[in-house]
């Protein structure tokens, strides 16, 4: 989503079916010309609502049973190669970015067990604050964040962390 300004007035490209991919694709409807949106099934993940509103928005482009054969360009992207499960046809179409929100797994099996996760792996942090279950662990950035998930609220989330932990440290007098 952060990127999606610079390609403002230009067809773009994402690749998803899921809630993520449908908010996406009508954020960047707002600014891009088109929006082509890949899904490799018949039908998408995304709540019946976001289905309606990716549908009910012009300028977006659903591709069905589609996956991505290739982004092309160098140095920058020029268009991306689509092939069509069900006919195996090839096409490509010319873009000026490739989004990517096909799901998001967070890196954190390490710590099951250990400190307390949500259904999805999200290791649950007190809120306003980056403290895990554990004191003197804290989480930050796409471990616990499953909403924003953008390397400028990760940046913050760290931060947050460090001043957390800092104050941990010298309560106990480290």
């Amino acid at each position: 989503m952060c990127d999606g300004f610079f390609f403002k007035g230009k067809e773009v490209a994402i690749v998803g079916a899921g809630d993520t991919a449908a908010e996406e694709a009508i954020y960047l409807s707002k600014l891009c010309s088109t929006v082509h949106m890949l899904v490799r099934k018949g039908e998408m993940r995304a709540s019946k609502v976001m289905q309606q509103r990716v549908i009910n928005t012009a300028n977006i482009k659903v591709y069905w049973h589609t996956e991505t054969d290739e982004v092309l360009g160098d140095n920058k992207v020029n268009a991306v190669r689509i092939k069509n499960n069900v006919t195996g046809d090839k096409t490509e179409i010319p873009v000026s970015a490739f989004f990517v929100a096909i799901g998001h797994i967070p890196n954190s099996q390490i710590f099951k067990g250990w400190l307390d996760m949500d259904e999805s792996g999200y290791i649950k942090t007190i809120p306003g604050t980056s403290k895990t279950n554990i004191p003197g662990v804290f989480a930050a950035g796409d471990l616990q964040d499953k909403v924003y998930r953008q390397a400028v609220t990760a940046a913050g989330s760290g931060c947050m962390a460090a001043l957390d932990a800092e104050r941990y440290l010298s309560a106990l007098g480290l």
